[in-house]
Parts: structure tokens; C-alpha cells; sequence
């Protein structure tokens, strides 16, 4: 039973970090149809950011918001000098343009902060553990399961409250119709942009905790998962997206506690294999529409 719930909670807590990279992928598509490769590079802005905030002396909890805010901040940035000038152009020309701002941003970590690994500062207490009804559960893992919770109902009251979720609910499903009824597109994509950077920077500092260090290519694994779990899910739908990463996220788990040890090597091909075989199922992914897929 005790290990039965640790694998729960283990599968929760990483889809909640699949969930809030995916969820800012999936916004950005929808509207720009983009798949941001340089998300991953915001999570590693977050890591430095929370470097950063030690060094000066700030307590953890400032040192996130600032590595957050940072996240945001470049997330607009990057939107407004790389994808602004070829907005409308082909969707090769936008897949060409994220690989280059990530190549890009990663050379200047490499170059400007350090190639190695950084040691990231995390507070004691997230390294403990707590007694639920007899059963042991990590701090860390709750934390991220409650935080991720918290952010998906936060992120939905958002984008069905206020005028600015309305707006981009709004350009998701039609983008030129938004733009006739008045609504400024600058405003629209610069503020996805800018949620998506937040997610992006949230889910950084749960996985940083995790591994307790950066380096400049510590955001390319999470978000290639993030990716898959917006394929299953369904290009442009933000449900979707959510649910694409818990069942990778469970898939993953469920292998990692189910294979012999001789089939561990191969439990990413398996988990792949399986993600085929719910694509062979669900060409358009799971809450995708078929126009999406043409």
C-alpha cells in the first residue's frame, strides 16, 4: 500500500510539472501557432534567477519570485524581438526561429554564467517527509502536487474572468475575428507570452528543487515531455494539454515501478511506444479536433 501511494504521488507531482509546461506551450500555439522550443530556456532563466536571489542575500521565498518574474519578463522579451518581426510567416520559418533563440540563449549561459553545473540552495524542509494516516509522503512532491492544483484553478478562473483569459480564449479559437471585434493583437500575444513564461518559471523552480542544480541544458528534457504531452492532448486545447501530461506523467511512473530491472534501460522507448499507440488510436490527440491535424 505504502508503495502503491508513493507511486501515486510521485506521477501526480510530475504531471503537475508536465501540466504547467504544457499548459504554456499549449496557450502560445493556440494563438500564434508556435511551439515555443525556447521554453525550456525560461526554466533554466528561472534556476539562475533563484541563483541569483541567494547571492543577494534574499530568502527563498523572494529568491522564486524574483527567478519567476524573470522568467515573465524574458518570456515578453522574447516574443517582442524574435517572434514579433516574423509573426505570419510559415510555421517553418516560426519552428526555425524558437530552435535559434534557444540556441542562442543556451551559448550565453554557457558563456556568460558557467558550462557546469550551479548548485541551487533549497530550504531543509522541503527535503522531509510527513505522516498522512500512517503513510510517508515527501514534502517536496506534496508541495508540488498542492502548488500545481492551486496554479490550474488560478490559471482557469483567469482565462474564463478576466477581460485579459477572455481575450486570449477568444484569439485561441479565432484569432482574425478577435482582432476585427477591436481586440489589439500585441496585447493578446504579449500577455500569453508572458503566462506562459510565469508557468514555465513556477514548473522550474519545482524541478530545480528536485534536482537541486542548473545547468544550460537543464530545460530541454522537461519541455520535450511537455511537447509530447500537448501532442497526446491535442494541438490548441488547454484541457487537453493537462491531461496529455499527467497520463505521460503516469505512464513514466508506472513503468519505473512495474518493469524488471533488466527493462529499465528501455523504459523511455516504452513509455514512447505507448504514446504511439494512443496517437495510432487518436490521430488528433485526445481533445483535438481533426481541422487541427490537416
Amino acid at each position: 500500500m505504502d508503495l502503491l501511494f508513493q507511486n501515486l504521488v510521485n506521477a501526480l507531482s510530475l504531471g503537475g510539472i508536465y501540466a504547467l509546461l504544457a499548459l504554456g506551450l499549449a496557450l502560445v500555439f493556440s494563438i500564434m501557432g508556435l511551439i515555443n522550443f525556447a521554453h525550456g530556456e525560461l526554466m533554466t532563466i528561472t534556476a539562475y534567477g533563484l541563483i541569483l536571489g541567494a547571492g543577494l542575500g534574499l530568502p527563498f521565498g523572494a529568491a522564486v519570485i524574483l527567478g519567476v518574474a524573470l522568467a515573465g519578463l524574458a518570456a515578453m522579451a522574447m516574443e517582442r524581438i524574435a517572434f514579433r518581426p516574423v509573426r505570419g510567416a510559415s510555421a517553418a520559418t516560426l519552428l526555425l526561429t524558437s530552435f535559434a533563440v534557444s540556441a542562442v540563449l543556451q551559448v550565453l549561459f554557457q558563456n556568460l554564467i558557467a558550462a557546469r553545473p550551479l548548485p541551487v540552495a533549497v530550504p531543509r524542509a522541503l527535503a522531509g517527509t510527513l505522516d498522512l494516516g500512517g503513510l510517508r509522503v515527501g514534502v517536496l512532491p506534496l508541495a508540488t502536487i498542492l502548488g500545481t492544483g492551486i496554479l490550474l484553478a488560478a490559471l482557469a478562473l483567469v482565462l474564463r474572468r478576466t477581460r485579459v483569459g477572455i481575450a486570449m480564449r477568444a484569439a485561441a479559437i479565432d484569432f482574425q475575428m478577435t482582432r476585427l471585434v477591436g481586440i489589439r493583437a500585441d496585447a493578446v500575444i504579449a500577455a500569453a507570452f508572458g503566462l506562459s513564461g510565469l508557468l514555465a518559471g513556477i514548473a522550474a523552480v519545482f524541478w530545480v528543487a528536485q534536482r537541486g542544480s542548473v545547468d544550460p541544458m537543464m530545460g530541454f528534457l522537461p519541455v520535450l515531455k511537455a511537447f509530447i504531452a500537448v501532442i497526446v492532448g491535442g494541438l490548441g486545447s488547454l484541457s487537453g494539454a493537462v491531461v496529455g501530461a499527467f497520463l505521460l506523467a503516469f505512464i513514466e511512473v508506472g513503468l519505473r515501478a512495474l518493469l524488471p530491472p533488466e527493462l529499465l534501460p528501455y523504459r523511455e522507448a516504452l513509455a514512447l511506444a505507448l504514446i504511439i499507440l494512443v496517437l495510432l488510436v487518436r490521430p488528433q490527440g485526445l481533445f483535438g479536433r481533426r481541422e487541427t491535424v490537416r
